[in-house]
């Protein structure tokens, strides 16, 4: 009895460890970019760290379901890109006819959303109603969505009217006790993400899905009906990054989200969940989220790494992230 209890304490210390994993490595990460320039936690650094980092974070909650669930989606940065488009390109044709009118700016926000939960679909739908591997149908329409944003941007680059886009820059500036709205968005989204993993029959589904397909069937799961709810909600998603991006350029153009897909997927893994599906952490994606606009901080704000270097850095994160994942689990 004392052994089996023994190693229950033991297995149980050995998960806490592996769930501390991310946040130490965030605290480590702060600690550097302290000692590496004074400025670091200075505030203002830390709020555009924040609101950048809020495009990805409110991306990645959604991503956390579609990989718990054993799916996975490439054409999110491309998705934004096109969704922006589209967006900046509605607002100015409703301008002769509604003015430059918040409620033009409401109007093409809603649409964002609209967009962003419809081309979510069709990606959800393609891969469960036609048996198309994920990986296949979402490059495809990366692809696609990037080609047709720089079609409709003539190669060039899609502006808002000057002074819509006035009115528009507090959504992404301004904010509510000196907290930007992307970071109040991005707060209010992970909270409501993780309650919906933990509490909700939803969360419970994309896991037993993502666990084994087949014995969520069995259980009475809807498989097809929840996992294209994931492609829908990630799409949604992508229109409330949408409509937080829109506003801090004013722009849109076939550049735009580059690499997105990398980091969002990056800040999944390195939060905990298995890219194998079968297990999420909305909490953990947030720090991996955080970790990743950390080091893409500290990157520009020293001399040690070009700042190009990013994406390779990224890339390699991903890989160790994966290695991990598999030798915990060749450990059990």
């Amino acid at each position: 009895m004392a052994d089996t209890t023994s190693t229950g304490a033991k297995a149980g210390f050995k998960l806490d460890v592996q769930a501390l994993g991310p946040i130490l490595a965030l605290i480590v990460l702060m600690v550097i970019g302290t000692a590496l320039n004074p400025d670091f936690l200075a505030a203002q650094n830390i709020t555009n760290v924040l609101s950048r980092s809020a495009f990805i974070g409110i991306i990645a909650v959604g991503m956390t379901f579609v990989i718990t669930a054993g799916g996975f989606d490439l054409s999110v940065g491309s998705m934004t890109a096109f969704i922006a488009g589209l967006m900046i390109m509605l607002m100015n044709a409703l301008i002769p006819a509604l003015g430059t009118s918040w409620w033009v700016i409401v109007i093409g926000m809603v649409a964002g959303l609209a967009i962003g939960g419809v081309l979510g679909a069709i990606n959800g739908l393609l891969i469960t109603r036609l048996n198309i591997e994920a990986f296949i149908v979402t490059l495809g329409s990366m692809v696609i969505f990037r080609s047709l944003v720089t079609f409709l941007a003539d190669g060039g680059t899609l502006s808002l009217n000057f002074a819509l886009g006035s009115l528009y820059e507090p959504v992404y500036y301004g904010g509510l006790f000196g907290i930007r709205w992307p970071i109040i968005i991005f707060i209010l989204v992970a909270v409501l993400g993780e309650i919906a993993m933990r509490h909700t029959a939803y969360g419970r589904h994309c896991t037993a899905i993502g666990s084994n397909e087949q014995v969520a069937r069995y259980s009475a799961v809807h498989v097809k009906r929840v996992r294209t709810m994931t492609f829908t909600v990630l799409g949604v998603l992508v229109g409330v990054a949408s409509v937080l991006y829109v506003p801090r350029l004013g722009s849109a153009s076939n550049s735009t989200g580059t690499l997105w897909e990398l980091q969002t997927i990056a800040s999944v893994i390195i939060g905990g969940t298995l890219l194998s599906g079968g297990f999420g952490r909305v909490w953990g994606t947030v720090v991996g989220v955080l970790i990743l606009s950390l080091i893409d901080n500290i990157l520009n704000l020293t001399d040690l790494v070009s700042p190009y270097l990013n994406g390779a850095i990224q890339g390699v994160i991903i890989i160790l992230a994966v290695v991990l994942q598999r030798a915990r689990k060749s450990s059990r």
